[in-house]
């Protein structure tokens, strides 16, 4: 238990510094104009997409990436995941009446994909399940609590309750890794970053507000990579 715990340090560390983040964003959220936080998230959507295509760069086969995208795209269609996410969104946001469903689900929905898919923390998480550091997480951490007061100051305080799905997505891969150990070769970890990034991509487009996708219908890719490596 001991070994666990001390493989989500950097995991709590992460889900902490959002926590601060969204704390910090609605202290200040008055005080940050309309017009500086349309340009700040269109700031974001433009850095979501170069950060999207460098992951994407990351392949050796990019076939693996296109077929995990389209299958796990179809199978997220069909088992409606974007649309389980929204509604349990929408659920905890009737909560908070004085900040709206729609606005607490698109909070909590962004932010969990945004700080959720991504190199740094499948990496990272990677990092803490096999040699028990945290230093690609510690980094992440500050990185998402940055970004958690800009997105609080827009989207309202769904933002900080990303920080469940980032502790149940991260520690998961943790405690994966940690079992499996030498199952996460570099051309595993390649392809996971590759397919992720396309995620990031079409998470960028819709900050930006040039095409909405349903990006969580296509989590399932992330299962893509495993398989063709199981059966390689």
């Amino acid at each position: 238990m001991e070994r666990e715990i001390a493989m989500m340090t950097g995991n709590i560390a992460n889900m902490a510094a959002i926590i601060i983040g969204t704390a910090v964003g609605m202290l200040f959220k008055k005080l940050i104009k309309p017009s500086y936080s349309e340009t700040i998230m269109a700031g974001m959507g433009i850095v979501a997409l170069v950060m999207g295509i460098m992951n994407v760069m990351e392949t050796q086969n990019l076939l693996v990436s296109v077929v995990s995208i389209v299958f796990g795209s179809f199978v997220g269609e069909v088992a409606q995941i974007d649309k389980k996410i929204e509604s349990f969104g929408s659920y905890i946001g009737s909560k908070f009446q004085s900040e709206g469903e729609n606005s607490f689900a698109k909070g909590f929905v962004s932010a969990s994909l945004i700080y959720c898919i991504g190199a740094m923390a499948i990496l990272g998480s990677i990092e803490s399940g096999l040699k028990g550091t945290h230093s690609i997480l510690y980094t992440k951490s500050v990185m998402d609590g940055v970004t958690a007061i800009v997105f609080t100051s827009t989207l309202g305080i769904g933002v900080g309750f990303s920080a469940i799905s980032v502790f149940v997505y991260q520690g998961a891969i943790i405690l994966l890794a940690g079992q499996l150990g030498s199952f996460f070769t570099e051309p595993l970890i390649a392809e996971l970053t590759a397919v992720g990034g396309i995620m990031i991509v079409a998470i960028g487009l819709n900050i930006l507000e040039l095409k909405k996708i349903k990006v969580a219908n296509m989590l399932p890719a992330l299962l893509g990579p495993v398989i063709y490596f199981m059966v390689k």
